[in-house]
């Protein structure tokens, strides 16, 4: 039997307990042999060694580790001292590699952590027939627990006896207001977490009243710890940027290989010696794989975490950064993230007059005088701290108090001005509360309370008029409190319900609801002027939901909004066939909030989760890029989301979706700049051992090569300004590549660009000097100096370096700069061009090369002029 079905007496008989004696020791410490103890836990988490050596699976990696232990064996066998340099030089580039992802991999797992934190560390018991306070862990099934308002309940627990009782349960199952509880049997079959009135969860608390209940659940079994082992479960996603990079190495280290061993085939063909061509081999593997690339990739984005960051989006997983770009989902909880979470009182109806009103700082007198009563029967508080308002309290109450103080009723001055001299607290049967004050000289009776239930015992009017106000304000998804009052002579002898709660005239009606977020609706309008489609999935009821999704603009003419019921009643089949239909999701499990996000996740959509509680955590572990709110946001929500906004401000997602639109189409820049020059160094090394059987340049001379002249420019272009009109564009699509767009085939041309300035270089630097040093030293110069000019081509794919302003990037200005002077350094010293493998030329030759450096400034130029030509036509 399921804890919240059957009546207590049935959970008590199958749980083997009693109400009054509870457990004895023995039999509590035979259930914790067999249960465990009352805790979370987790999967073994790796170690530092683990994350470090993680690092080298890269296939890149692994080959240029392979041709660093090639050119040691060369060297020992050679013992040539200069020869240790190379590998040296590899294995130190690999290990910097490794070293930076382990610091920038920012997904630390603190998700169970933070929920072994929400569990209440002490709880009263009782056993043996004795009340007794133990430790929380202690706690097992079948335990007959107390609580009272400010407890937090230490496990899952069926409800023996309560008064007036209630429980805050925002953080698991998205409702916004305290949910009132009993004891008793439910008349649904099948309820949501929300909807089981007579269940206590763990990690929730008690906000008013008090209750005996039995523990049914405790540890990994109950609501949360079903949370956690969710979260146990679902596998951290790779983002797309990281499943192409993992494409792209893999096709790098083929071509290495493949080319590689055609080398060494023509090089035995031609009697080469055999440590010449493993020498050319290495030189190739160096060339064929941009081995500054992780690096430099991982430094652009920690330079776009930054920025973000500034913007008060915390992204703790670097290439989470890239994904932000394409999301074309956001599938966001309501409670705190598109609302404010605070309970505001919005309208008031005075009975007398007929008339509605909305609440403001200028009320009328009688809708003051409707506040005034209404704060006179509330237990709420509301104080201020730094200037913000502090709710303490049921929040239907508090948002009384509150809207009183806009109008300058001070709760702490009406109490002593109008004194109340007796009370009946509110409870679950009765739906209200009642306070008898001393007003003007007379006794006054003050109850509010539900309309439904006041309307029975106010007989002074007639309800219609009454009725109908309520009904348009629950159109509007506000809740509905009545005020009413009657005068009485002097306190009855008998204070109870039936002897005051009657006769009563209604004063009026408040209005409540808690309220969207001022910004949320221009976001919702730039989401999908940006392409992507806003969804709402909460655990609030799906009247209040739709209402505000109505508001925000989320839900269009034609949508639909549906319960976790309804999602449960589907097939995957039906599911998938109208996702795209459905805006708002209510009453919705943690279960539910991952099959949505899974589903359009088929439909190969980007998708992005924001939510602030526990219940929203294995969706936001399970979406493509997940992101809590900072201030109103559970730790748990925020260990298991990749992005955290500091400023809980749906607006900010926004903000980050642009910048991770821009840094995206840096890193295209970045990458297209890095690629485009490696194939280059790969062709004039190929076809300078078909042409010449020799290589035009040594590996040491290549590794120089990428190692000064592409990375300072690389991360320079990864810092250019991000366009004005990134956001007027579509989400791409989430199987376009890198390469998309043309890019692939413009790298390829490059490539060749590059390549044959080199071979020029080296058959000019050659025929020069007579030696092939001579032609390496002008191959060198070619080819560096046109990889370091081409950056400035790079920074955009078709704005005319020219109107941008050659210098306007300083940072690249002085990246190129940087890279100049480390070049000439190599050239021009003499024992420093000795260790490179380079020698000093005539003094035209530099100027020679300097002019086939500047070649690809005017192709560039004149491919991006026919570029924008086609784009008008």
């Amino acid at each position: 039997m399921t804890a919240y079905e059957g009546s207590t007496e049935d959970v008590l008989k199958e749980l083997q307990t009693d109400a009054s004696v509870g457990l004895t020791n023995e039999e509590a410490e035979k259930r914790k042999a067999k249960y465990g103890a009352n805790r979370l836990k987790g999967k073994a988490k790796k170690t530092l060694i683990q994350k470090f050596f993680d690092q080298f699976k890269d296939v890149m990696i692994l080959i240029l580790l392979l041709a660093a232990a090639v050119s040691l064996a060369i060297a020992i066998v050679e013992q040539e001292a200069r020869g240790f340099f190379e590998p040296l030089l590899i294995v130190l580039i690999v290990v910097l590699n490794a070293v930076m992802g382990v610091a920038q991999e920012g997904k630390a797992e603190r998700s169970l952590e933070a929920l072994k934190s929400m569990s209440a560390p002490h709880a009263r018991v009782i056993r043996g027939g004795q009340e007794k306070v133990i430790d929380a862990a202690e706690l097992v099934p079948g335990d007959v627990i107390k609580l009272e308002a400010g407890d937090y309940v230490p496990a899952d627990a069926r409800i023996i006896r309560s008064s007036s009782l209630k429980s805050e349960e925002s953080a698991l199952t998205g409702e916004s207001l305290p949910v009132e509880k009993e004891e008793g049997v439910l008349e649904e079959h099948n309820p949501a977490i929300g909807d089981r009135r007579n269940m206590l969860f763990s990690g929730c608390s008690i906000t008013y009243g008090t209750a005996v209940a039995v523990v049914t659940d405790t540890g990994m079994q109950s609501e949360i710890g079903k949370i956690a082992t969710m979260l146990d479960r679902e596998e951290d996603m790779e983002t797309p940027l990281q499943k192409r990079l993992a494409e792209l190495g893999k096709t790098l280290g083929i071509l290495a290989l493949v080319i590689c061993a055609v080398i060494f085939v023509i090089g035995l063909c031609d009697g080469m010696p055999l440590i010449e061509i493993f020498m050319t081999s290495v030189s190739l593997a160096v060339s064929a794989i941009p081995e500054g690339l992780p690096v430099i990739v991982t430094i652009v984005l920690a330079i776009g975490v930054e920025q973000m960051a500034k913007r008060k989006a915390v992204v703790k997983k670097l290439p989470a950064v890239e994904t932000l770009g394409c999301t074309s989902i956001i599938c966001s909880d309501k409670t705190g993230t598109l609302t404010q979470n605070k309970m505001t009182l919005m309208q008031a109806y005075v009975d007398e007059s007929g008339e509605s009103e909305a609440i403001s700082d200028k009320n009328s007198e009688k809708v003051k005088k409707l506040l005034t009563y209404g704060i006179l029967c509330c237990d709420g508080k509301v104080t201020v701290e730094d200037g913000k308002e502090v709710l303490i309290g049921d929040p239907t109450e508090t948002s009384i108090i509150s809207a009183g103080r806009r109008n300058g009723l001070f709760q702490d001055e009406l109490n002593k001005t109008f004194e109340r001299v007796a009370e009946l607290p509110f409870d679950s049967e009765r739906k209200c509360m009642t306070s008898i004050n001393r007003i003007n000289g007379k006794l006054i009776v003050i109850t509010k309370g539900a309309f439904d239930i006041m309307s029975e015992i106010c007989t002074s009017r007639d309800m219609n008029q009454a009725k109908h106000a309520t009904e348009e304000m629950s159109k509007e998804a506000l809740r509905v409190l009545a005020v009413a009052y009657k005068e009485i002579d002097a306190l009855p002898e008998v204070l109870s319900p039936e002897t005051v709660e009657n006769h009563l005239t209604l004063l009026g009606l408040v209005g409540m609801i808690d309220p969207p977020r001022e910004e949320v609706k221009d976001a919702v309008a730039l989401c999908k002027k940006s392409g992507i489609r806003p969804i709402m999935i909460t655990g609030d009821h799906v009247v209040t939901a739709g209402a505000i999704a109505k508001q925000l603009g989320i839900f269009r003419e034609g949508d639909r909004a549906i319960t976790g019921m309804e999602l449960a009643a589907m097939s995957e089949e039906e599911f998938d066939a109208c996702v795209e239909q459905i805006s708002v999701y209510a009453r919705v499990s943690p279960e539910d909030k991952i099959r949505v996000v899974k589903a359009w996740q088929k439909k190969n959509k980007v998708v992005s989760m924001t939510g602030d509680g526990v219940n929203d955590a294995p969706a936001l572990k399970a979406a493509d890029i997940g992101c809590a709110m900072g201030i109103t946001g559970t730790d748990v929500a925020k260990g298991a989301a990749d992005m955290t906004l500091m400023d809980d401000n749906f607006a900010t997602i926004i903000q980050a979706v642009k910048q991770g639109r821009g840094i995206y189409n840096n890193l295209r820049k970045t990458i297209g700049f890095l690629l485009g020059t490696n194939i280059g160094e790969v062709l004039v090394v190929f076809f300078s051992m078909l042409i010449w059987r020799t290589a035009p340049l040594a590996s040491m001379q290549l590794l120089w090569i990428n190692l000064v002249t592409d990375s300072l420019p690389a991360i320079a272009l990864g810092m250019e300004p991000i366009d004005a009109d990134v956001m007027d564009k579509k989400p791409r699509p989430k199987e376009e590549g890198i390469f998309g767009e043309g890019l692939g085939i413009r790298i390829a041309l490059q490539g060749m660009m590059f390549g044959v300035l080199a071979l020029a270089g080296f058959a000019l630097g050659k025929e020069i000097t007579g030696s092939v040093i001579g032609g390496r030293t002008l191959t060198f110069q070619v080819l560096a100096f046109s990889q370091v000019f081409q950056a400035f081509n790079m920074r955009s794919f078709r704005r005319s370096i020219f109107k941008m302003g050659i210098f306007s990037n300083k940072r690249l200005s002085q990246a190129i700069l940087i890279s100049v002077i480390m070049m000439c350094i190599v050239l021009f010293i003499p024992p420093i061009a000795y260790a490179f493998g380079l020698m000093l030329l005539p003094a035209w030759t530099y100027l020679l090369g300097f002019g086939l450096a500047l070649v690809p400034l005017p192709i560039m130029e004149s491919e991006k002029a026919i570029r924008r030509r086609k784009e008008k036509c």
